[in-house]
């Protein structure tokens, strides 16, 4: 998919062909639509493609009048459950001296809040100050979902306490790679970061390196969370194994305690079944009699268990 737009005096509007100030937006394009945007713009098809291949590294590199910055950006699975599971995908932002182009490889949640016209203080002919409110709002992105990944562990775990199911261990599990996946791409994007504020690559005014500082800021804010999260998943994941493991051994425990105690009636009424002379055979309360001896047995013994916390 490609478009294409431009901010003018009446707002931000929809744009055929490419002008000088515009916007272009790539979302999962065709080769038709990549060989334009390249032989428009003069911008290798390299570059174009790098964001489309999703084991690609966050990066920045400088080609001539161009330069191209990837980043890793948070996205949910398609089959989120519980919260969900949250992976990262390559953006690419290529910057020459008249346009700004987005490539991705599906439709993105930062993108699309520029495309809805939900970000203040947004001009597609400002380049660079577009470019780092893109930065700056894919770092308020992973704050976001490590949120989002905090309470969904949260919730997982107060089932935990009674659980004796691996599901919620598989859920917390799922929630831990997503960390991983979020720990890696924030590192990768530090970097990337820390290298365009050392060298300089695109032009800055000062409010630029205000709103860049405030980007990097942000990004070393979810690398602490991240960690902390992961740490602490960690830890709970190791403890609550412990738990569903006490759990099964607590009902096993009841359950053999039951059976001993339930083991004293079948034990008399063996004895007096046996075809020999037994007491009480001639007399006609003998089942009754029978009966309240089992039970007197195994109230006591009950009683013996609970005392000792064997229920």
């Amino acid at each position: 998919m490609l478009q294409i737009f431009k901010s003018t005096d009446a707002g931000m509007i929809n744009l055929d062909q490419v002008e000088n100030g515009a916007w272009i937006n790539l979302v999962n394009p065709s080769e038709r639509e990549i060989s334009y945007v390249s032989e428009t713009l003069n911008i290798p098809v390299d570059h174009i493609k790098a964001a489309l291949d999703e084991e690609e590294r966050a990066r920045i590199e400088v080609d001539g009048d161009c330069t191209v910055v990837l980043i890793d950006t948070p996205v949910p699975s398609m089959n989120v459950h519980e919260g969900g599971i949250y992976y990262t995908v390559p953006l690419g932002i290529i910057i020459n001296d008249k346009n700004i182009v987005t490539v991705s490889l599906r439709e993105n949640y930062i993108i699309n809040e520029f495309i809805e016209r939900k970000i203040k203080s947004f001009y597609t002919f400002k380049k660079t100050r577009f470019f780092l409110q893109i930065l700056y709002k894919n770092s308020k992105l992973y704050l976001q979902y490590l949120r989002n990944i905090d309470k969904a562990s949260g919730l997982i775990e107060s089932r935990l306490h009674k659980s004796l199911r691996n599901k919620e261990l598989i859920q917390l599990l799922e929630l831990e790679k997503s960390l991983v996946y979020f720990s890696t791409s924030l590192k990768s994007n530090e970097m990337v970061l820390e290298k365009i504020q050392r060298s300089n690559p695109i032009k800055m005014y000062p409010e630029d390196a205000e709103l860049l500082d405030d980007v990097i800021i942000e990004n070393k804010q979810a690398i602490e969370m991240a960690n902390i999260y992961s740490n602490i998943l960690s830890g709970t994941m190791d403890a609550y194994a412990s738990v569903i493991s006490n759990n099964l051994n607590i009902v096993m425990k009841f359950l053999t305690s039951v059976t001993i105690v339930m083991s004293i009636p079948t034990m008399v009424a063996s004895f007096f079944g046996m075809n020999v002379s037994v007491p009480f055979q001639g007399n006609p309360h003998a089942f009754t009699i029978i009966f309240i001896i089992s039970m007197f047995f195994s109230v006591i013994l009950a009683i013996t268990m609970m005392r000792k916390e064997m229920f």
